[in-house]
Parts: C-alpha cells; sequence; structure tokens
C-alpha cells in the first residue's frame, strides 16, 4: 500500500489517550513521569523482535523488564497503547542525536511486531532469534546502514505500515513533532531496527518531517560488565552444561559487552545490552549464562535478573 493513498482513519487523541478502532490500553509502570515544556518533538521507531503482539506487550508491561514504548502496532493494524502521550517511556535506553543525550526524555516511541533480522537456513526458509521459520517471500534482503554484509529482514504488513503512518500524522497534529527517527539512528553501535524493511524515508517524506545529521559517538566508554558472544569454534567449557528452557532475564546491570567468548579474557564485539533488556536463557555453564537476544551469547549471571519462566516472545 502505497503512503500517497493511505485510508482514511477514526483515530484521534482524547486527554494523551488513543481513542479508535482496533486500539486498546494496557498500563505500563515503566515511566519516568510527564515530559517536561515542548516535548515530546521527536518520534523513534522500533522493531519488537518478539513473535506476536500480545508477547511483546506482556514484556513492555512488565515491571521486571525496564522497558515500555508508548504503542505497540500488531502486523493486523491493531495498536496497544502503553503509556500517555504525555508520559516518559523508556523505549531508547543509550542513545544520542543532534547533539541531546537520552531521546527517551524527547521523543514517543512507537514499537512494530515483527521479528527483524532473520537468518537464512539451508531448507531455504528463513529464522528469527527465536526459533520461528519465515518463507523467503516474508522476508527482503537488503544492506542495513550499520552493517557490513548483506542481510535478510521480516517484511512488515501494508497494514501495519499505514496504521503507523495514521498514527504519525495524528501525533504530529498535536505535538510540535519535527523528526522522525528510527532506533538505529540514535543508537547505531548496538541497534538495527526498525532496519531496512520499514519505509523510513517514504514516511519522512509523507509527514514532511526531516532527521538531522546523525552526530558521532560512542557507547563504549565505562563498560566494566561482561557478555561473551559464542563463536562455533570454541572449546566447550568444563563446566556443567545446564539446557533452560523458556526462562528469560533482563538486564540487571547499567551496560554488559558482548566478548567472543565465555570468559572476560575473550576480546570485544561491537554489540553492548543496556540495562533492562530482555534475554532468553538457552543454557548455564556455572556463573555464565547462554542467551539469546538478537545474536546469541554467554552473560554472568550476577548481572541479569529472571523475570519469567514462559518465553514472553512466544504467543
Amino acid at each position: 500500500m502505497p503512503l500517497s493513498t493511505l485510508p482514511k482513519t477514526s483515530l484521534r487523541l482524547a486527554e494523551h489517550r488513543l481513542v479508535g478502532e482496533n486500539v486498546s490500553f494496557k498500563s505500563s509502570p515503566n515511566t519516568s513521569g510527564p515530559f517536561e515544556s515542548n516535548a515530546p518533538d521527536t518520534i523513534v521507531i522500533h522493531f519488537t523482535a518478539g513473535s506476536s503482539l500480545q508477547s511483546s506487550v506482556d514484556v513492555l508491561t512488565s515491571a521486571d523488564s525496564g522497558v515500555s514504548a508508548h504503542f505497540v502496532i500488531g502486523r493486523n493494524g491493531d495498536i496497544v497503547q502503553l503509556l500517555p502521550t504525555n508520559q516518559i517511556a523508556w523505549h531508547a535506553g543509550v542513545s544520542a542525536y543532534a547533539g541531546r543525550t537520552d531521546l527517551n526524555r524527547y521523543s514517543i516511541g512507537i514499537e512494530l511486531d515483527n521479528a527483524g533480522q532473520l537468518e537464512p537456513r539451508d531448507d531455504g526458509l528463513f529464522e528469527s532469534w527465536f526459533g520461528r521459520r519465515y518463507e523467503k517471500s516474508e522476508t527482503i534482503e537488503a544492506l542495513h546502514p550499520n552493517q557490513s554484509v548483506m542481510g535478510y529482514w521480516h517484511k512488515y504488513t501494508d497494514i501495519q505500515i499505514a496504521t503507523t503512518a495514521s498514527l504519525c500524522r495524528l501525533l504530529c497534529a498535536h505535538y510540535p513533532i519535527s523528526t522522525l527517527i528510527g532506533h538505529e539512528e540514535i543508537a547505531p553501535s548496538r541497534k538495527v531496527d526498525p532496519g531496512p524493511a520499514f519505509p523510513m524515508e517514504a514516511l519522512r517524506k509523507l509527514l514532511m518531517l526531516g532527521a538531522y545529521k546523525q552526530e558521532s559517538h560512542s557507547y563504549k566508554d565505562g563498560l566494566n560488565n561482561e557478555i561473551a558472544l559464542r563463536q562455533e569454534t570454541h572449546e566447550r567449557s568444563e563446566n556443567t552444561v545446564h539446557n533452560i528452557k523458556g526462562r528469560v532475564a533482563s538486564v540487571s546491570a547499567n551496560t554488559l559487552n558482548v566478548r567472543k567468548g565465555p570468559s572476560a579474557s575473550f576480546s570485544l564485539v561491537d554489540n553492548t545490552l543496556q540495562k533492562g533488556e530482555v534475554l532468553k536463557i538457552l543454557e548455564t555453564q556455572g556463573e555464565w549464562a547462554k542467551v539469546s537476544f538478537t545474536k546469541i551469547g554467554w552473560v554472568n549471571t550476577q548481572y541479569i535478573n529472571e523475570i519469567s519462566e514462559r518465553l514472553p516472545f512466544e504467543g
């Protein structure tokens, strides 16, 4: 569906809450209170990297997760609002853009139900980090600007994109919105959402919004906790391996470094986890837990808190 031919919608805002068909509200406790004056002035688009609308809403409304957003949009166009649009949500994490940091203080966060980056399989299917497989017709192959090789990405649905555009247009009419950006633009060293499957430039053009030139910055200063990325060729630890099914944890430390093996002696890679990010625990070895987020790695268990016995991304 071209963005230039968006259907009319009945969406409206009443006292900072969305009203319309296929709209529901489920309150999240994860907020820093009201925006200051002249905010919000920015919209940040994310993908959930989850398996369903409901499972992502469950995570974003859990007090233990430490994350939230203002809206989650399902693949059928349903919208779940989690916070009033005059309240600060916890969606941006460590972020910087156009000379400002902590974009949570200035932005409305919109999460789209989407599996994110997928891995190709030998059988021609494509697999998400949580194990669901997708047909080629459900993916696009594209180069992400924050990556150096081509990747495969879960497509957004037409109604999902149209609903996102209609919601953004409504928000622009009610707040001094001047910038529409992706999470990948405010945290480029650690985020790739909403990814190349989302028509960001077309939506900016429709809304007549810009995106300022990205300033260079680093997120590696002061990172003193460790996560180790699993290598296929490294020797297995002598510690007992415990396979875990369905356990979930959130990061309790402010930051966790990504490393290339299950100890602090391995070299760092680019990915860094932030406080509140949700991880699936795959197995444990001594004081290390093998976890899956958008990649697979090893994390010291003293820096995570288990939040569920069932993976909330699985519907």
